[in-house]
């Protein structure tokens, strides 16, 4: 058997820690993308390329047609520059990568920068040193991808059980389900539509040093990392595990 996980790590200012409980029952802690309108626009950063075993680019293209059906978000791809190994998040998008990083048990990985509950900007890795290999098809690709962009938009799994529920949000260890299904879409009108936010987006300020203090829970299929940094940052970590063959 073959473990990997898939990962949302969530940096956050600590007057997150005190957000209100999530909106509906996938959404990630209530955060959120700072907008005046919907349906608001967050361009994903493309940091992707194709490789012998894999088209990220289609993917990627794929990720983008399918959240845009949204009737809240617009989710167009853009220029990015940068390297992918590092896929450095920008401000107002989610900078989405590619590379090989490391045979260390996770497919994909996805971190969103938190002032309060408003995400300032998001990254979404790839890991090529499982994807370069004719072990994984397009479809898991597809998969993979839109789950990671769609944490990047405030989304959590549906389910963790393993059970397949035909989207993209769920961990069906197949990793057959390219795209969001109908609740996805509900659960981000859901997030959206409760209410709008005025003036300038905020911004993320970097904590530099190195935690104070480090909290860790575990259970069967998860686990949850706090790092304190002290002057109110946080980095939250969350890791979910699956089983495939």
């Amino acid at each position: 058997m073959r473990r990997f996980i898939l990962v949302v790590a969530v940096f956050a200012a600590l007057s997150a820690a005190t957000a209100s409980s999530a909106l509906a029952n996938h959404s990630w802690g209530n955060y959120h993308w700072a907008r005046a309108a919907n349906p608001f626009t967050v361009p994903l950063g493309d940091g992707v390329t194709n490789t012998a075993y894999s088209n990220w680019d289609g993917a990627l293209a794929g990720a983008s047609a399918d959240w845009s059906l949204s009737s809240v978000l617009d989710s167009p791809i853009v220029t990015q520059g940068g390297n992918p190994r590092s896929c450095k998040a920008t401000n107002g998008r989610i900078h989405v990568c590619n590379a090989t990083y490391g045979v260390n048990g996770w497919l994909g990985l996805a971190q969103i920068w938190i002032s309060g509950s408003h995400i300032v900007k998001a990254s979404a890795k790839m890991n090529d040193s499982y994807f370069n290999s004719p072990s994984y098809s397009y479809t898991n690709e597809r998969h993979v991808m839109c789950q990671e962009v769609g944490h990047g938009y405030g989304l959590a799994h549906q389910d963790e059980s393993g059970a397949d529920l035909n989207t993209c949000m769920d961990y069906s260890s197949a990793l057959d389900n390219p795209s969001p299904n109908a609740h996805d879409y509900e659960q981000l009108e859901t997030i959206y539509n409760s209410h709008l936010d005025g003036g300038a987006a905020p911004t993320f300020a970097t904590a530099t040093r190195k935690p104070v203090r480090v909290t860790r829970s575990d259970t069967l299929t998860s686990s949850h990392i706090v790092a304190y940094y002290g002057h109110g940052y946080q980095v939250q970590t969350f890791i979910t595990w699956a089983v495939g063959s």
